[in-house]
């Protein structure tokens, strides 16, 4: 059943050549949202994948802004919990704390509400896809300044050859599909 959801996921996912710029292979979830079978049962193999690994001690699930907005609460539902919110700089209303993080041309920053977990909460952050790891490593910075636990990074697709997860370390990551 599991490999059979699994390449339902695949088949959704369609590759772009020299997108955003040449010698970027650029990979689309676009044809996955786009089908309700293949979006649910990505949802159900990280959720399976959540339960098998942790049970019952994940508090909330934490989607990254953008694209993890699309998986989180979704997964957060598939596993009766709730999903709080990290964004861009300047996105959410009310007392925040931030984390930069280095992009290619410059800096950027994530933030999260100052209330939005209590310290000693058990996290898993979902992101739609990992690359080089440094949003996702800025992302288990801002949780650890409210003193939450991440228990684990997850996301739908990861880029292998850039290494993303190897930033992540000690946090555990896991993704349902993997390309160079």
């Amino acid at each position: 059943m599991a490999e059979r959801e699994l390449q339902l996921v695949a088949r959704r996912i369609r590759s772009f050549p020299d997108f955003p710029i040449p010698g970027v292979l650029f990979r689309d979830i676009s044809p996955l949202l786009k089908d309700p079978d293949s979006f649910r049962a990505s949802i159900r193999l990280l959720a399976r994948h959540l339960q098998q690994a942790h049970g019952d001690g994940i508090d909330y699930i934490a989607g990254l802004d953008s694209r993890g907005f699309l998986f989180g609460p979704s997964l957060a539902q598939e596993l009766g919990l709730g999903c709080v919110l990290i964004r861009k700089r300047g996105k959410l209303p009310g007392p925040t704390v931030s984390a930069s993080y280095a992009l290619e041309y410059g800096k950027a920053e994530l933030e999260i509400q100052r209330d939005a977990l209590e310290p000693g909460q058990k996290v898993v952050i979902v992101d739609d896809l990992l690359a080089t790891g440094g949003t996702m490593r800025a992302a288990c910075e801002l949780l650890g300044q409210l003193q939450a636990e991440v228990l684990e990074c997850v996301s739908l697709v990861e880029l292998t050859s850039l290494k993303g997860r190897e930033k992540l370390a000690p946090v555990p990551f896991f993704s349902l599909l993997q390309y160079e």
